[in-house]
């Protein structure tokens, strides 16, 4: 236990120890602007409880006034501690909604402090959750078939993976506090939205069939043991009697669902009143079965069943187990003879093969604990659909017998294996979570609900390992295999072990499986409205709402639909897995959020329960995985798929949800790793890519300029590799903070209509082209760093008196050369398709002039793997100087292409020494006028830089007329970028060489290699 030293600091104003106003918030940027700090959601909120007080003025406490400007948005310590301290957990769940009918009281109500206990709040309710109809119905079935070990092993299985799964769930629910929502809230908030609402659906259609699985589970006991005589559908004959038990089954089932949909609309108070009497009833039961086990060590009950050779008979059908009986001293034939003959008279019988070779005889279907049948049911014996069941050791004589005769004897209902066997038997180990879901109502919820959870575990384990034993070492085998009593004149075969009647069990567990379809009924509908209310699935924001209470009515009403198609399957073996595959998906995800956390040792991770290890959750995780396919792999990949859907559906529509989650500390973890793993060395000529820097404007407004340029570089890239979009705001930091946010915003806005997947970097700085140049140094992380840059050109540069944008533009081709960065410049950037453009022909045409590492080869072809260029044609133009074999450097090229894999048309271009014409003289006089009104020129360089500015001229307009003569209708043209001159005071004439080099084409891309190769011909 920590120990605080409290020091009292006099002071003669009196200090208030209230909570600042706003608790709940927490603002540290300061937009300049003077703005109120904004509502933020609970769940971004630092702290437990949000408040609305007035605005004290201890802010300004003289021991705090070095502070004062920090307390206008940072709640003081002992505000803090006051808030925390009277923290109190408002009851969830089902009690706040019986509350909140008295509308009036609920608002003058002060919560009451939680203070339900582990037994109370914890253990039982998982008890109650944990035991159910299966124990009852289905638990002797398994045992007979199964046989004792292959049991064990089945409830072995599900109950180790509930219990990792407990353990697992222990440490997340301790780590803060679980609301409403249990399960779907631990999964969210651990694992993101995403997760958390795939798993939060699959658990609420786990809920919703249990509920339609319990329902079907008390219909049957009604039909088959309480009240037989209420069936309305009755069999025609053996082969229809399925269909008559499931009719029955759907019709009394939709009845049952109704009441029970109608009750807990009326009021949940109702069933939270009556779950003591239904825990009681399970618990009722179980002990009647002890007492039934021990009773029968001295005195078995007498339930004998009735044997034809070794098949067992249908007990009900006949009164006496003999072929004859005596009536005063005449033997006569008796009910069982009448069945399989159909003459009565015994002096020329016509019976049935297999009767007439066969003896009948009795033997006792409860032998008793020590009788030592045990050994018999040790090992299963997995029968088909419609085999008879059979005890071995019995003297028969081997007869098909006549097919009319199968109704009497006692046969499967459904074919039989291990695998069935799992998923039939897990749901009778789900209901873990029912303390989770009730934290808010314990005392100490971080101590409850581990100790409460694992004991429910171990006591419920410790039960089904005893009931196996018992079951097998008191039931005769043939009975045992008997799913619905018929040889043992239809009693419940738990039932006639128990002690002191068979009626207890039938009774208890009616009530019990009634109970727990209400629970589910409850539950399932709270669950959806806590993820309609998350509002992360748009399409169920409806079932957030319901009565001004807050009971869920159009959940419960989704949730009633829902289970009536399980009703309709009408099977309790049916439905059992269904329920099993999506309880395991959501065991699986709390496993997998423990062993994230664990493994991610996320600052928030300090859960009070200790006796957890990453190793455990994915144990736990492996075997609900397994165990989802073993018992039954199609619903396995159904669940998968459902859940998959949920997920790809939740992340397509975007859920903006912050919540700490582990995924998000995954993402971290692995780009952290990958980004060491990437600064090694550079990356490999095969691996490059252009690692895109885009160098946006921004107008007055802060919009962006140039949107065709984002448009480029999301068909450039494609979303593959690095994509930084970097703005520069002049100015100072201090002052333009909210500016740079609102930069970040309407850049982020405009990357997202052009699909320009990647990040954004706003810079403020004094001058634009310093701005410039600290991006270009200071983007990307390690090995993430752009290696090509993006800008536009400078429109309207001649005409501009303030030469500062293409001094700015010359400036910036200077630092990417320095940082031996890959540039191009997309001219006529606005006449550049949009994304839903489609080129159906033309080419992309290829000037190489110099020789830059490849990149004019590489650019077409990643453009053509967008949809836009896809149908474009490449070629590729080579100039060849008089001294040149153009033939020989066709042939080259073409091979040099063929190696690289790159399909492209090849032409040499020749370019003959010609004279300088008249057109080149004046182009250049009228540049180096403009360049004479800017700068001094010194009359000793004078003719010789008019020589070389002439000497330029000629090439770009040569170029230029060439240029245009091949490629006036191509789609886009990309040519080698001439470097600047190392002078400063030819900066102008540069912009004018371009300019002439690229006049007359609609499109250009000018690029200039960052002095290495970017493609090979090397696999």
């Amino acid at each position: 236990m920590p120990h605080f030293t409290v020091v009292p600091v006099e002071d003669s104003a009196t200090s208030n120890y209230d909570s600042l106003e706003g608790i709940n918030w927490v603002d540290y940027r300061d937009t300049g602007q003077g703005g109120h700090p904004g509502h933020l959601d609970t769940e971004d909120s630092p702290f437990l409880s949000s408040a609305d007080a007035d605005r004290k003025t201890d802010f300004y406490d003289r021991n705090l006034a070095l502070f004062e400007e920090e307390l206008d948005i940072r709640p003081k310590v002992s505000s803090l501690l006051s808030r925390l301290v009277n923290y109190t957990n408002i009851t969830q769940g089902a009690r706040e909604h019986e509350e909140a009918e008295n509308t009036e009281m609920s608002l003058r109500k002060v919560p009451k402090s939680p203070n339900m206990g582990t037994l109370m709040g914890v253990y039982l309710p998982c008890l109650q959750n944990i035991f159910g109809v299966i124990l009852f119905l289905r638990l002797t079935w398994i045992v007979g078939t199964a046989g004792i070990v292959q049991s064990f092993l089945i409830v072995l299985m599900c109950c180790s993976c509930t219990m990792l799964t407990a353990i697992s769930m222990s440490a997340i629910a301790t780590n803060g506090v679980v609301p409403a929502g249990g399960a779907y809230f631990m999964i969210s908030r651990s694992l993101g939205a995403e997760f958390g609402g795939a798993v939060g659906i699959c658990f609420y259609l786990g809920t919703t069939f249990a509920a339609a699985m319990y329902i079907l589970g008390a219909i049957e006991i009604f039909l088959k043991y309480l009240v037989p005589q209420a069936a309305i559908f009755h069999a025609s004959d053996h082969h229809g009697g399925d269909s008559a038990i499931l009719n029955n089954m759907r019709v009394y089932g939709t009845i049952c669902l109704s009441l029970m949909a109608v009750v807990v609309f009326v009021g949940v108070k109702y069933v939270n009143k009556l779950a003591s009497l239904f825990l009681a009833c399970v618990i009722i039961s179980i002990v009647s079965i002890y007492a039934g086990a021990i009773k029968s060590v001295f005195q078995p009950p007498d339930f004998s069943i009735c044997m034809l050779g070794n098949r067992t008979l249908v007990r009900d059908q006949f009164d006496v187990c003999s072929k004859t009986v005596l009536e005063g001293n005449v033997t006569v034939p008796s009910q069982l003879w009448r069945n399989f003959c159909s003459s009565g008279n015994m002096s020329s019988p016509q019976c049935d093969d297999y009767f007439n070779q066969n003896n009948v005889t009795e033997i006792q279907g409860i032998p008793g604990l020590a009788s030592g049948i045990i050994r018999d049911n040790m090992w299963g014996d997995y029968l088909e659909k419609g085999q008879i069941l059979e005890k071995a050791g019995l003297p028969s004589v081997d007869f098909h017998g006549a097919v009319e005769s199968v109704g009497l004897y006692v046969s499967a209902d459904i074919a039989t294996s291990f695998t069935l066997l799992v998923g039939i038997f897990f749901p009778s180990a789900t209901g873990i979570m029912a303390g989770s879901n009730r934290s808010g109502d314990l005392k100490d919820a971080q101590k409850s609900i581990p100790i409460g959870t694992i004991l429910a575990i171990t006591t419920t384990t410790l039960v089904y390992f005893s009931s196996v034993v018992l079951f097998g070492a008191c039931i005769e085998g043939a009975v045992l295999r008997d799913k619905f009593g018929d040889a043992v004149s239809k009693n419940l075969v738990v039932g006639t072990l128990s002690w002191p009647s068979p009626w207890v069990i039938v009774i208890g567990s009616f009530f019990s499986t009634v109970g727990a379809g209400l629970q589910s009924l409850t539950g399932a509908p709270r669950l959806l409205q806590a993820i309609a209310k998350d509002n992360i699935i748009p399409f169920l924001r409806v079932f957030g709402h319901g009565k001004a209470n807050g009971e869920p009515t159009w959940a419960l009403l989704l949730t009633g639909l829902i289970a009536e198609l399980g009703i309709l399957i009408a099977s309790l073996d049916m439905v059992a897995p269904i329920l099993s595959m999506f309880f395991l998906m959501c065991y699986l995800f709390v496993n997998l959020a423990c062993a994230v956390q664990t493994l991610l040792r996320t600052p928030n991770w300090r859960p009070r329960f200790k006796y957890y290890h990453w190793a455990l959750s994915f144990l736990g995780m492996s075997m609900c995985l397994a165990l989802m396919f073993i018992s039954s792999w199609y619903y396995a990949i159904v669940a998968m798929c459902i859940a998959g859907m949920i997920y790809k559906y939740i992340e397509y529509q975007g859920a903006e949800k912050e919540w700490g989650d582990g995924i998000r500390g995954l993402s971290l973890s692995a780009a952290r790793y990958s980004l060491l793993r990437l600064e090694h060395g550079p990356p490999h000529t095969k691996n490059w890519r252009p690692q895109v820097l885009v160098l946006l404007k921004l107008d007055e407004d802060l919009h962006v300029k140039y949107p065709r340029l984002l448009t480029f570089v999301s068909q450039l890239k494609a979303g593959k590799g690095l994509t930084i979009v970097g703005s520069v705001i002049q100015g100072q930091f201090l002052d333009s903070y909210g500016e740079t946010q609102a930069s970040e915003q309407a850049v982020k806005n405009m990357m997202e209509i052009e699909r320009v997947k990647g990040f954004c970097q706003v810079v403020v700085a004094s001058k634009v082209r310093e701005g410039i140049a600290h991006l270009i140094q200071s983007c990307g992380l390690g090995g993430m760093k752009h290696n090509t840059v993006v800008m536009g050109w400078p429109y309207g540069w001649r005409q501009s008196e303030d030469p500062r944008a293409w001094k700015t533009f010359i400036h910036t081709v200077r630092c990417t050369t320095a940082a031996h960065l890959a540039l191009m410049v997309p001219k006529n950037v606005s006449f550049y398709p949009s994304n839903h453009e489609r080129f159906t022909d033309g080419t992309i045409d290829v000037w190489w002039i110099v020789h830059d590492g490849g990149m004019l080869m590489l650019l077409p072809f990643l453009l053509k793997q967008h949809k836009v260029w896809r149908k474009c044609k490449m070629r590729i133009f080579t100039v060849a100087q008089m001294d040149d074999n153009s033939i020989q450097m066709k042939k080259d090229l073409a091979t040099f292409l063929y190696q690289l894999r790159i399909e492209a048309e090849v032409e040499v271009v020749e370019m003959h020494d010609s004279d300088i014409s008249a057109y080149t003289y004046e182009r250049t006089l009228m540049m180096e006028q403009r360049s004479q009104m800017l700068r001094q020129m010194r009359l000793s360089s004078a003719e010789r830089e008019r020589e070389s500015n002439v000497r330029r001229m000629h090439t770009a307009v040569k170029l230029n007329e060439v240029i245009v003569n091949k490629s006036h209708d191509a789609r886009l043209v990309l040519l080698n970028m001439p470097g600047p001159p190392r002078n400063t005071d030819g900066d102008e004439n540069y912009m004018e060489f371009l300019e002439v080099l690229t006049e007359g084409l609609e499109r250009v891309l000018l690029v200039r290699g960052g002095g290495r190769e970017v493609i090979t011909i090397y696999s």
